[in-house]
């Protein structure tokens, strides 16, 4: 009984460490690759166009990353709110 709640504890221990590395600021990977997605319209490098392009796509960059935080923080209120009860 008592290897198994040390192996619990310390398998606990490992989760919450992991959970650590977890970063909620990665870009989100949908937009794909800024550079190639601006050059394709045939908008040459430097140029106003582009750096509009470029700055548009961290704009829409961003929105996402606010949208999964926001999701992210609802999720966790509405938890808090409603517990399971076994």
């Amino acid at each position: 009984m008592l290897l198994m709640s040390k192996r619990l504890l310390a398998l606990t221990f490992a989760a919450v460490a992991l959970a650590g590395c977890a970063s909620r600021n990665d870009a989100p990977t949908d937009l794909g690759d800024d550079d190639a997605f601006c050059k394709q319209n045939g908008v040459a490098v430097g140029s106003s166009e582009y750096v509009a392009c470029r700055r548009d796509r961290d704009v829409q960059r961003s929105n996402a990353i606010t949208r999964a935080n926001r999701a992210q923080r609802n999720l966790g209120e509405y938890m808090m709110q409603n517990p399971s009860r076994p």
